[in-house]
């Protein structure tokens, strides 16, 4: 095998500086096959928008259960069963997805009702 500047070299040989063989040369470059360990979800305020919306989202599922409990929408009762199922399925594959646990949700939930119980009636602040 031939180098860079047309010398014969085995690929055995150590003919880095750094002792390295070629290999590890090649890899410990800038951007290279490196595999960095990988933050699973989101760890900032991004997090609480997707547990806000998960919130959302489960709202959507209790209307929809409501829904079918109704008297007068029993004739789309098919329809409002599809929607339900797809919701749900929304929901696991979001769960899934941002590895949202049942504590994370809970605390979260708490923080935003003890926002709200420590906002004063008339306090138009947020409304600006």
């Amino acid at each position: 095998m031939r180098g860079r500047y047309d010398r014969r070299y085995r690929r055995d040989d150590n003919h880095f500086s750094d002792g390295l063989n070629w290999e590890e040369h090649r890899h410990s470059r800038g951007g290279g096959h490196k595999r960095r360990e990988h933050h699973r979800g989101a760890k900032t305020f991004r997090r609480g928008r997707a547990i806000e919306f998960l919130n959302r989202l489960n709202v959507k599922r209790t209307t929809l259960k409501q829904q079918l409990e109704s008297p007068e929408l029993q004739t789309i009762n098919p329809i409002i069963v599809g929607e339900l199922k797809a919701v749900e399925m929304i929901i696991n594959e979001f769960i899934e997805l941002f590895e949202i646990h049942e504590d994370e949700m809970n605390q979260h939930n708490a923080i935003v009702e003890s926002k709200i119980e420590n906002e004063e009636p008339g306090d138009d602040s947020s409304e600006a």
